[in-house]
């Protein structure tokens, strides 16, 4: 480990290589005892949170989920996901320690020594399906993101067996496996508000053909309020099942234009947000919002979101249902690999990746 820094790295190259190229990550950069943050990481002034911009009192809805079906509760989570986009489960059927457990694995999977993380890095990984990177997309950004994460993309238990890290391999497994049970009661509920009510085969794949967990570290950070821990963006699933610490730091905008809603965290809470793959599908009824994370000057923050999506191959656009009810179309057919591909190729940039599919 290098020595206590008083001079950030003002040579990008340098810089580059200690981050990426030797998986030392931000965390390496955090732990490095850095007075001042790198340059690289100073994100332009419209792009810092304006702390004069968050609504105090504001939150989003918090529905408990012990009575899914109740006429009542489905009508509070089709109304959250039309109107604010963003909503946090409560007595959902994931077992606490299951969450509790998942959160220990990403502690112990960034903990690991930089070499050993490393291996899972683009340079390194033996496939595209596990991903250890840092920032979003480091080669398309003017300025870089405060964030470490694991990717996992689910194929098969063989592949998660033969591929994933082993320090958090059954936890991620065990997460996603409970989990999927509360993500088809909400996909029932919000199909139904829109008059699917029928969740066939081929609409299942459709809407959670396929699923990828990413494991977020955002370590404390020097200057925080210079740098974001997340950009602006929407997601680009069809929903994203969200799993914070207790540190916070989440932000959605609200239904005001500029002004931002602080998602305070709920032991045992999940957040859903809705993405841009459901927003295409509802024909506009659900809404993709944008949401940031903020640096943190004294804490380390994890989170473990699992993003639940249509298949790589998969056509969306508005679903046949709405348009046969003379609905016109506000989006138009695409594959959704290209829709990703386009998410991917830019720094996080608000809402503009939907655009890809107006019509």
């Amino acid at each position: 480990m290098a020595p206590t820094l008083a001079v950030p790295f003002n040579d990008s190259s340098a810089l580059i290589d200690f981050v990426i190229n030797q998986g030392n990550g931000v965390k390496g950069l955090s732990e490095l005892g850095l007075k001042a943050l790198p340059k690289q990481y100073i994100q332009p002034l419209e792009e810092r949170m304006c702390m004069t911009n968050i609504v105090p009192q504001g939150s989003i809805p918090i529905i408990d989920m012990s009575n899914w079906e109740d006429p009542k509760v489905a009508k509070s989570i089709c109304d959250a996901a039309s109107e604010w986009g963003f909503f946090q489960i409560v007595n959902h059927d994931v077992p606490v320690e299951v969450l509790e457990n998942v959160k220990d694995a990403t502690y112990n999977f960034f903990r690991s020594p930089a070499e050993i993380k490393n291996k899972y890095s683009k340079e390194h990984s033996s496939s595209n399906n596990v991903r250890f990177g840092t920032s979003f997309t480091p080669q398309a950004e003017k300025a870089l993101e405060w964030k470490d994460y694991l990717s996992l993309f689910y194929v098969s238990e063989e592949e998660a067996s033969a591929l994933w890290p082993s320090i958090c391999r059954e936890q991620v497994l065990d997460y996603m496996k409970k989990s999927k049970v509360v993500i088809k009661q909400l996909l029932q509920v919000l199909m139904k508000g829109l008059n699917v009510n029928e969740i066939d085969e081929a609409k299942e794949s459709l809407l959670m053909g396929s699923m990828r967990t990413n494991l977020n570290y955002y370590p404390k950070c020097p200057s925080p309020e210079l740098t974001v821990g997340v950009g602006r963006h929407s997601d680009v699933s069809t929903l994203t099942i969200l799993l914070q610490d207790e540190i916070g730091g989440l932000f959605v905008r609200g239904n005001e234009g500029d002004d931002w809603i602080h998602v305070p965290p709920i032991k045992g809470s999940l957040v859903i947000n809705v993405g841009d793959a459901l927003q295409i599908m509802s024909n506009g009824r659900y809404r993709s919002v944008e949401h940031r994370v903020v640096a943190n000057g004294s804490k380390n923050r994890i989170s473990v979101p699992i993003f639940v999506n249509p298949r790589p191959t998969d056509m969306i656009g508005p679903l046949p249902e709405l348009v046969a009810n003379g609905e016109k179309p506000i989006y138009k057919q695409v594959l959704y690999s290209d829709y990703v591909k386009h998410f991917f190729r830019k720094a996080h940039d608000g809402k503009k990746t939907v655009e890809f599919a107006e019509l």
